[in-house]
This record gives C-alpha cells, sequence and structure tokens, in this order.
C-alpha cells in the first residue's frame, strides 16, 4: 500500500493538502462559532496554514511531476519528493497541536514548515540549473514566487516575537507575490496549453509580457496594503482590474466547446476580475469616505473562488490522468464545482453583511463548514484513488 501512495509525488502531497485543508475550514468554523478557544491571531489559524500549509503542498504536488518535464529532466527521486513531504506532514501536525497547546510549540513548527519550504525550493531550483532548455520563462517566474512564499515564511516567524505590523506584511506578501503569483503563472501556462491541445484551430494568444506585468502590480498592491493609502489603492485596483480583464477577455478561451473538466478552469478565471473589482470598489469607498465595509471579501472571492476552484479542477485533472483513468468531470465534481461558487457568493455576503443588521459571524461558520463538507465529499472518490495510486 505505502509503495502505491509514494509511487507519485501528487499522492502525498494531494492527500494531506486536502486533510490539512478540512482541518483549518472546521478550526476557523468552530473558532468563529465560539466552540473552540486558539492561540494567536486569525492569521495564525487560518491565513498562515492555509497559504503555507496547505495551497503550498497541492501545488508542489503538482510541480514535483510536471516541472522537470518543463525542463526535459529526469523525475525527481521518491526518497527526495517523500523527505520534503514528511517535513510538510510533522511542521503541519505540530502546527496544529501548537494552536491549543502554546506559543514556542508553535515556533518550532513554522520553523520546520520554512525548512520544507526552503529544500523545496532548492529542489526545484536544482532542476532549473541543470536543464538546457532554451525557453525557461514560466519556470524563472515559479521560482521568483517561491522565493517570495519563503520569504513570507521567515517575516512570519519573526513577527511571532512581537512585531504584529510584520505579521500583515508578510502575509499580504505570502498571498499576492507568492500564492496568488504562482497559481497564475501556472495557470496562463496550462489552461491556455489544455485549452490548444482539446480544441482544434483554438491559438494561444498571451500577451508578451503577462507575468512581468501581473507580478510588478502585485507587489505595489502589497506595498499600497501596507502603506494604507486610498489613492495609491485605489489606483493599484484599477490597474488589476483593467489588466486581468484585458488580458482574459484577449485570450478568447474556448468557453461552449469543451468539456466540464476544462471549463471549470475557465469558471476559476471569471472570479480574477470580479475579486479585483470588488477590491476596487473598496479602495473606491475609502477614497471618498463611503463608509462601506468590505471586511475581506474580495481577498475571499480571489481565495475560494480562483484558488479553491482551479485547485479542485487540476486536482481532479490530474488525479485521474496520472492513475490510468480518463480525466472527465463526473456529477459529483460537476456538483462540486458550482458548489464552491455557491460558496464564493456566501462569503462575499458574509463580508459585506457587516454594512447591515446581519449576523457576520454565523455567516463566516456557514461558509467555512460547507466547502469542508464539499471537499470530504469530493474526497470521497478521489482520496482513496490518491492513495491506492
Amino acid at each position: 500500500m505505502y509503495s502505491k501512495f509514494a509511487s507519485q509525488p501528487h499522492q502525498p502531497f494531494f492527500t494531506f493538502g486536502i486533510l490539512f485543508f478540512i482541518t483549518f475550514l472546521f478550526i476557523l468554523g468552530f473558532s468563529y462559532g465560539g466552540t473552540l478557544t486558539l492561540n494567536g491571531s486569525i492569521s495564525s489559524f487560518h491565513s498562515y496554514p492555509l497559504i503555507h500549509l496547505v495551497f503550498i503542498q497541492f501545488f508542489l504536488g503538482f510541480l514535483f511531476v510536471v516541472f522537470p518535464r518543463f525542463l526535459t529532466q529526469a523525475a525527481i527521486p521518491k526518497n527526495v519528493y517523500m523527505g520534503r513531504f514528511y517535513i510538510f506532514l510533522i511542521g503541519g501536525i505540530l502546527y496544529i497541536a501548537s494552536l491549543f497547546i502554546g506559543d514556542w510549540l508553535n515556533k518550532i513548527a513554522i520553523v520546520i514548515l520554512i525548512a520544507a519550504n526552503f529544500m523545496s525550493l532548492k529542489t526545484l531550483f536544482s532542476i532549473y540549473k541543470k536543464s538546457i532548455v532554451p525557453n525557461k520563462h514560466d519556470v524563472t517566474w515559479i521560482l521568483v514566487a517561491f522565493s517570495f512564499g519563503l520569504l513570507s515564511n521567515v517575516l512570519f516567524f519573526i513577527s511571532t516575537f512581537g512585531f504584529s505590523w510584520l505579521e500583515t506584511f508578510s502575509m499580504h506578501m505570502g498571498f499576492y507575490m507568492f500564492l496568488f503569483a504562482l497559481i497564475f503563472t501556472i495557470t496562463q501556462r496550462m489552461v491556455p496549453f489544455f485549452s490548444s491541445v482539446k480544441v482544434a484551430g483554438y491559438k494561444i494568444n498571451k500577451s508578451k509580457y503577462v507575468l512581468e506585468t501581473a507580478f510588478l502590480l502585485l507587489g505595489l498592491k502589497v506595498v499600497a496594503l501596507s502603506l494604507e493609502n486610498n489613492i495609491i489603492s485605489f489606483v493599484i485596483d484599477l490597474a488589476l482590474f483593467s489588466f486581468f480583464t484585458y488580458e482574459l477577455l484577449r485570450w478568447k478561451l474556448p468557453i461552449f466547446k469543451v468539456t466540464a473538466i476544462m471549463w471549470v478552469l475557465y469558471l476559476s478565471l471569471f472570479w480574477l476580475p470580479v475579486g479585483f473589482f470588488i477590491s476596487l470598489l473598496e479602495s473606491t469607498s475609502n477614497l471618498f469616505d463611503l463608509g462601506y465595509v468590505f471586511e475581506k471579501s474580495a481577498l475571499h472571492t480571489l481565495a475560494i473562488g480562483y484558488f479553491a476552484t482551479i485547485l479542485i479542477g487540476f486536482g481532479t485533472r490530474v488525479v485521474l490522468g496520472h492513475s490510468g483513468r480518463t480525466p472527465t468531470a463526473d456529477k459529483i465534481t460537476i456538483f462540486m464545482f458550482w458548489a464552491i461558487q455557491a460558496i464564493v457568493v456566501l462569503r462575499i455576503f458574509a463580508g459585506l453583511s457587516l454594512n447591515g443588521n446581519f449576523d457576520y459571524a454565523f455567516w463566516i461558520v456557514m461558509s467555512s463548514k460547507l466547502l469542508a463538507f464539499g471537499l470530504i465529499l469530493w474526497s470521497f472518490k478521489y482520496l482513496k484513488i490518491l492513495v491506492k495510486g
């Protein structure tokens, strides 16, 4: 059983990525519901683990499979990727325990996760150095995003020694310069490519400097959030909304010519301009002192609508394709796709509920638990495939 489970990099990383995802969603729900009392801020039990423990594992599992292929190198040896996996696993278990035990264990867990992050980046970089392929453009930006992730992780660790302002900055960097940048770099490479393979006549039509522009604007977004300057925030949000709207329209994706396993990837991209439009509305309200509260609606539109949707889309495709099955979306998977979209709307409403006479905590608990139950439903079908290989 173990040899099958560890036979491909995505299997252990996807398996425990989804289990940690479900765990932290329930922790958030029970915390907001008053059932759990945890150590630390919301960044400690929500933002940090989702960025540096959950989503990173999914995309590492994917990259440990495809990165050598991008660079025409040999597959990563089992002892290497399983070594990285076990460090993430130990760090994750200790991190969960630290939320109930205390600050000292939390610091130990973070150091372990930093080590896992560093060693994973080192593994990818060693493949990059060995490769002599002429075009390393996309993989270069993947490494840049991972480097920002490592820096964000280190800065968060430093913040645990009493530098609260650094905690917020590190989370903004981790979300935009690491996670968002990484996922978009993979997306802009894989989604147009899949489309060109599946739809005869479709031609890839991306902007020449799409990644350079995206990284620049995301970096300015982190700066704007740190400065808390309403004018700068408005300008950057307008630029981000305009850029992603223009870029996606330029791609001219064949939405009505593909099967469900492909259109879910397109569906995830829909939330990019929506998320930055909500962010633009928020910065407009702040700039003109309109008094509307958006909480973190924009951020969660991107996190659930874009990140989680494309995660399930890529995850389903990889799990089926690498187990010898045809990558298709059955009724359960399609239901999961649509359920996530409904949860995005629910989470947006939760943030906006602060403007009216609504129970904010109730809607936060509801959205987190529904997402957790949706992931459990997906897991019933796909976890056994991951374990069996």
